[in-house]
């Protein structure tokens, strides 16, 4: 039987951790918190995020270029220039018509969409710009990466809100398994620190209430959660065929062996109480990785701080890998990237495989009792083989990947 595994030979980040995989791999590993007072949201019920540091568009795309782009567009750009320098390829070389790009977004352009409106409401339709679409679409997520790259095989955009990216990865795995191309760029950004969309996420009680203390806001499975903390950036992938990254000669980072996908078919926001979805996303993804539940040594959980969503899916968790492996939530440092976190965590899923060492969940002061995992509170060394990255997002979507080492 042909092998269902596809290889990872690039990955990209722009994240609040740092811009970079080697910067952002050295927050996430100290433990350290991103969130921060945002002035943008001052005024919001609630005004800290996890946004990029220091990162200047016009340095890394030009003036005009980045007039023409919203942020969600400029970091994909970024972490896909980084994931395709990691992965030894050349635009210019390749057969552009197999390549392909499938990202995750949830949202697309809401600064873009906002700032527009304001326009609107302010100065009447003849001062809107005619870029506010072409800017704020999601679908102009992979739509700039293949004009940027000269990608032009199969290009289009999944949302499925906070499983997006992971979405995404499954997707681009199958185009390389069904043979519609040779490369898939995939992964997933966001950019939606926005007054309206921030607003919203508060209104419903989704978000962190401690603007008194922004860095121990985000705390993924204590007893003392309140809340997610929002946060941009994008995580990017490429994938190929083993076979031809082995004609390439290039370093395999890691493999993807299994994707799995579920709906709850429950609730607009609220996961199934008992984990159904997760559950069944997990136990999908195993089953197409041909691997058994003893054989994960690590996951990174979706684990976004909030109380009940953590609850159900630490339940979910220590009922399908009863033998304990090492879990982690990284949105202690980073925050909650929505769309692209997946992605981002996928990425750092590797990077906890190729390094030997499980990073902390930041702020976890004090386990919540009913939260049975093993959840490491300092970098801790392990050999991981086979790991397991989770996402969950409104609507009920679920999915899960497996991966494995080089």
């Amino acid at each position: 039987m042909p092998s269902r595994d596809v290889a990872v030979t690039g990955l990209g980040l722009v994240t609040p951790a740092g811009i970079g995989v080697e910067s952002t791999w050295s927050t996430v590993l100290a433990g350290r918190s991103t969130a921060a007072f945002d002035p943008v949201l001052a005024g919001n019920p609630v005004h800290i995020s996890c946004r990029v540091p220091g990162f200047d568009p016009a340095a890394h795309l030009g003036a005009r270029r980045a007039h023409r782009l919203d942020a969600f567009v400029q970091y994909a750009i970024v972490a896909t220039r980084e994931a395709l320098t990691d992965a030894r390829l050349s635009p210019g070389a390749w057969d552009s018509a197999r390549v392909g790009v499938v990202l995750g977004c949830a949202l697309g352009g809401t600064a873009t969409y906002e700032k527009e409106h304001r326009n609107h409401l302010d100065h009447g339709p003849e001062r809107v710009s005619p870029l506010v679409l072409p800017m704020h679409l999601s679908n102009m997520l992979s739509g700039q990466i293949g004009i940027e790259f000269g990608a032009r095989g199969p290009n289009f955009v999944v949302s499925t809100a906070c499983a997006s990216s992971s979405t995404a990865i499954g997707m681009a795995r199958d185009l390389l398994l069904l043979d519609r191309c040779d490369i898939v760029i995939t992964g997933g950004s966001e950019a939606c620190l926005t007054p309206l969309v921030m607003a919203g996420f508060a209104q419903m009680g989704a978000l962190s209430r401690r603007n008194h203390d922004p860095a121990c806001a985000s705390r993924p499975f204590d007893e003392d959660r309140d809340g997610f903390v929002g946060a941009e950036g994008a995580g990017i992938l490429v994938l190929e065929r083993p076979r031809d990254a082995a004609a390439r000669r290039v370093p395999v980072r890691a493999r993807v062996v299994g994707y799995g996908a579920s709906a709850d078919a429950h609730h607009m926001t609220a996961s199934q109480p008992e984990g159904r979805g997760i559950r069944a996303a997990l136990g999908s993804a195993l089953a197409d990785a041909d691997a058994a539940a003893r054989e994960i040594d690590h996951v990174n959980a979706h684990g976004t701080s909030t109380p009940m969503n953590d609850a159900i899916e630490a339940a979910a968790l220590s009922s399908m890998l009863p033998h304990r492996p090492w879990v982690t939530s990284t949105k202690g440092v980073t925050g909650h990237l929505l769309g692209a976190a997946g992605a981002v965590e996928a990425a750092l899923t590797i990077l906890t495989m190729e390094h030997g060492e499980v990073p902390p969940t930041a702020n976890l002061a004090s386990l919540d009792p009913a939260v049975d995992l093993a959840i490491p509170q300092k970098t801790t060394p392990a050999q991981v083989r086979l790991a397991v990255s989770t996402s969950v997002g409104f609507g009920g979507q679920n999915a899960a990947l497996v991966l494995a080492s080089g």
